[in-house]
């Protein structure tokens, strides 16, 4: 691996934790059971799909879920079960983030995400009083707002334009390997991260010798 400059991270999965029976148990609670069904078969892609490439609004998005569901549910209760499917970003994460930032490497998060996840995320995950999301990263790519989705090469390609940044000199973080096989086609470094073998744990040999 070459002399790494900049780290481009995943977010569901990779920062913050995922909590698939919480955000089922969500649905479930409010008569929304086909919709639960979808989370706990991980169907969430035909469901979701639209949302997560910014084909439809939010209001949109609930219209949709209710006709699914097929029982009445308001857009707050809709959101609220959807969020509940992050648990947070541990202390451990964020700091690890900061002190790559200290160290000089350039920081990106790119997520196959939506609005209601990201607005949560900013406003819950990545607001501490004393820093906020933009401590974190130099810029974050978001599916929703970019209209392309992870794993096509199209996505990868946009980021590395959009930043000036270095293939070679990039290492993309990311808990699926697919996505991961997507961003390899362009020259991207790969880490897969797991529960057994995670990014902050290997950040040292990741980077090489650092800087």
């Amino acid at each position: 691996m070459n002399q790494i400059k900049n780290i481009i991270f995943d977010m569901g999965g990779v920062l913050v934790g995922l909590d698939i029976q919480r955000c089922v148990d969500a649905f479930t609670q409010l008569g929304a059971g086909k919709i639960a069904h979808y989370v706990q078969n991980h169907l969430t892609e035909d469901l979701f799909f639209d949302i997560e490439t910014g084909s439809i609004n939010q209001k949109q998005f609930c219209d949709n879920v209710r006709q699914t569901a097929g029982c009445k549910i308001s857009d707050e209760e809709i959101v609220w079960a959807w969020n509940q499917l992050l648990t947070g970003i541990p202390d451990i994460k964020k700091k690890s983030l900061l002190r790559l930032r200290r160290q000089g490497y350039h920081l990106f998060l790119l997520s196959n995400t939506n609005v209601m996840h990201w607005t949560f995320c900013v406003r819950e995950f990545f607001n501490d009083k004393k820093y906020t999301v933009n401590d974190y990263f130099e810029k974050c790519f978001l599916s929703y707002q970019m209209q392309l989705v992870k794993p096509s090469e199209s996505i990868y390609r946009a980021v590395l334009e959009q930043t000036g940044i270095h293939p070679l000199e990039t290492v993309f973080i990311d808990d699926s390997k697919v996505n991961l096989e997507g961003a390899a086609q362009v020259g991207l470094n790969t880490f897969h991260h797991t529960k057994d073998h995670s990014w902050v744990s290997s950040v040292e040999n990741l980077l090489g010798n650092g800087k």
